[in-house]
């Protein structure tokens, strides 16, 4: 019987899956006349890492050894089994540009993760946090699954349970009252407002609606009212 995590390996190959990293490379902006470098913490499959390594140095800590197994391999990234042990061993401003993707809703270190990672950014580089929203979150459970009571326990603040045990659905105030002056949310962004509710699976094997859905989700992922409500938040900091 397949396991949690590789049941949600297969998930990320579908294509209600595959828009969610698609629109993360459209939210992602690198120059074009340097390599940065980058650290993805929390890596998961290292989807992220293998597609911006195309072009960008790499290192991808990942401490899940069932992860790491089902990783997208690549010989262009850096791979590290580890996390926040490895991180405290980094120098001072060793990195360009920090991923933190749907890591922080399942620790209950915040605040430690966020002092690392701050540390080993460079001034003026930038932190990329994507995580869960509660108003999106609420939507799924009371549209696309059916279960308002769940949807009822979320405005309660209640954790929900995950695979990777209870997630706390924190708000985008934590971060910007962590980092204070020292940190700035120069963008924001909404992931998955809308395909994420619906259950027809068929029609979203069809290019026509790949193609579609991915130009609207990143065109409305720029706009206030849907990322109120978008499933996820994508924030952007600029180390001052």
């Amino acid at each position: 019987m397949p396991t949690p995590i590789e049941n949600y390996r297969k998930m990320v190959d579908q294509p209600w899956g595959k828009i969610f990293y698609d629109v993360i490379f459209n939210q992602l902006k690198f120059p074009n006349d340097s390599r940065l470098k980058i650290l993805d913490f929390g890596a998961g499959f290292c989807i992220t890492s293998k597609h911006c390594a195309k072009t960008q140095d790499v290192t991808a800590l990942e401490p899940n050894e069932e992860m790491r197994e089902l990783r997208f391999k690549s010989d262009d990234y850096t791979l590290i089994p580890q996390g926040l042990d490895y991180l405290k061993t980094v120098p001072d401003n060793a990195f360009d540009f920090i991923f933190c993707h749907n890591v922080l809703e399942y620790v209950e270190n915040k605040g430690e993760i966020l002092t690392e990672l701050k540390r080993v950014l460079k001034s003026g580089g930038r932190l990329s946090i994507i995580k869960h929203n509660l108003y999106g979150r609420v939507f799924g459970c009371a549209v696309l699954t059916d279960n308002p009571k769940s949807a009822l326990d979320l405005l309660e603040q209640k954790p929900e349970d995950s695979m990777f045990g209870k997630r706390d659905l924190y708000p985008n105030e934590y971060l910007t009252e962590f980092f204070g002056d020292e940190m700035e949310l120069t963008e924001l962004y909404g992931i998955r407002s809308f395909y994420g509710l619906s259950s027809n699976n068929e029609i979203k094997y069809t290019g026509e609606w790949y193609k579609s859905m991915l130009e609207l989700e990143t065109r409305v992922g720029t706009i206030d009212d849907f990322k109120r409500v978008s499933f996820f938040n994508h924030l952007v900091f600029t180390k001052n």
